[in-house]
């Protein structure tokens, strides 16, 4: 057979055979459950919201919410480098993959195998005349096709769609996850320069009562007692100072890893200049949670989980098409088989029979599909208590941020007049070391409760399922290309 007729031959058999195929596909079915979202029990509104707007925090982008120019610099450069985030699209990219292998089982395989020889014959062997070397060329081709008649290679296209989804939304939740892990520890870390601060004014102020207190000690006027307590009152105070800077040098490494670079020192604006804390005795209102039910569709780990689900409900249809006979049509050598004719009476080879040894699969693929259920279900249901535990959180470290202002401007009046009547002579030296010691423990408290405030925010917008949102482009800004 010369190659021409060899490829027209093929082409005719595969012709034949997607054409059948179609044919059959299309009078077929798939098997296996329809996916059909399971009915949540979603509460009318919120724990701990007092409103039902429909509006929420989480609707608003990353860039929005958070307004210090710097963190938002940060967060662009941990979604540029961070590792979780590449790992994350590249998982991506390997669903994308297996969705189009899984495409590709609905195609016919075919395979084609060309070779060429030249030979020697002997001239003994050969007629007079005849060349002692001639050249042998061969080209086979086959084809086959699995009609994908009880819709198996349907079901895994439709599991390997989900699959992708469920990677992308994957990707989605480490992207909020990672804003949200920017922006702790950023505040963490002005937080603790705001304590740092205190602390170093605190040691001022100590380090010049011990001067005060060892010149009237001189002068006899006050105790060696009185001097001991000044110079004890400002070891304490030195004393916070290298636990202060661990802790700033490790919160300092882990944002520079949440950026994709080895551990550094971070640049960031102060907390005085960024979040004031204002002197005021009404709390600042919780943002907007909007409606439960807009959660399913904003959060992507629910979204994720659902994805999980669709691919387990597929994957049930793919395991019972493993139950029914396998329909293949082979073509090769040119010729068309006859599979297809003689498909209901043909020898039993046509048909692949495996059903009793293939039902621990499907009971498999049942119970995977009932796991699946029950995370998403369980998914559900821990959003719906994340969202409200930062609601109380915000509500009631704004309370007690409140209070700590109470405290502070109390305890800086109290310090104040202690100070000024000790130098008179109508206070004890104990009065003045009392008034400094609840000062200095009124504004670290201060400034550990205005973090919580911030944290709860975070915590409130991340449960909401804010984060993820893709920043529109600036002018002018090259950290966004």
């Amino acid at each position: 057979m010369t190659a021409s007729a060899h490829h027209f031959g093929l082409a005719t058999a595969a012709t034949a055979a997607i054409a059948c195929g179609a044919a059959l596909a299309l009078a077929g079915c798939k098997l296996g459950p329809d996916y059909r979202r399971p009915d949540t029990k979603s509460p009318p509104h919120y724990r701990f919201d007092s409103g039902a707007d429909p509006a929420s925090l989480a609707d608003e982008g990353w860039w929005q919410v958070y307004q210090d120019a710097r963190l938002q610099q940060l967060i662009r450069e941990a979604l540029a480098d961070n590792f979780d985030l590449r790992i994350a699209a590249a998982r991506v990219d390997q669903a994308r993959a297996l969705l189009g292998a899984a495409r590709l089982q609905q195609l016919p395989a075919i395979s084609v195998s060309a070779a060429a020889e030249r030979e020697r014959t002997s001239q003994f062997e050969l007629l007079p005349g005849t060349p002692p070397i001639s050249n042998v060329f061969e080209l086979q081709g086959s084809l086959s096709y699995e009609i994908d008649f009880w819709g198996k290679y349907r079901r895994a296209t439709e599991a390997a769609r989900a699959q992708l989804l469920q990677s992308d939304f994957a990707r989605q939740d480490v992207i909020a996850g990672l804003v949200a892990s920017v922006a702790t520890a950023y505040f963490t870390l002005q937080a603790l320069d705001q304590q740092l601060d205190i602390t170093n004014r605190t040691i001022g102020t100590r380090q010049k009562f011990v001067d005060l207190t060892s010149a009237q000690h001189d002068r006899g006027t006050v105790s060696e007692l009185d001097v001991a307590t000044a110079v004890g009152q400002l070891a304490i105070a030195k004393a916070n100072l290298p636990e202060l800077r661990r802790q700033i040098g490790l919160a300092e490494d882990q944002l520079s890893v949440l950026l994709g670079h080895n551990p550094d020192e971070v640049l960031r604006t102060p907390l005085e200049d960024s979040e004031p804390v204002a002197d005021s005795t009404t709390p600042t209102p919780v943002p907007a949670a909007g409606l439960p039910s807009s959660l399913l569709e904003r959060r992507p780990d629910l979204r994720e989980a659902e994805q999980n689900l669709v691919a387990a409900n597929a994957q049930v249809g793919v395991a019972k098409a493993n139950l029914f006979p396998t329909i293949s049509l082979t073509g090769s050598g040119g010729v068309a088989s006859t599979a297809l004719s003689s498909l209901f009476s043909g020898p039993a080879r046509l048909w692949s029979f495996g059903g009793s040894a293939l039902q621990p699969l499907l009971d498999l693929a049942d119970a995977q599909k009932r796991e699946a259920l029950l995370q998403y279900q369980k998914s559900v249901q821990t959003a719906f208590q994340e969202v409200s535990d930062a609601l109380i959180a915000r509500q009631q470290y704004a309370e007690v941020q409140i209070q700590e202002q109470t405290w502070v401007a109390a305890q800086r009046t109290a310090n104040t007049i202690a100070l000024a009547r000790y130098r008179v002579g109508y206070a004890s030296y104990f009065n003045v070391i009392d008034s400094d010691r609840d000062l200095f423990s009124a504004e670290l408290s201060l400034s550990a409760a205005h973090l919580n405030s911030l944290l709860a925010v975070v915590q409130l917008y991340r449960a909401l399922g804010g984060g993820w949102q893709i920043e529109p482009p600036v002018a002018g800004n090259p950290a966004q290309h």
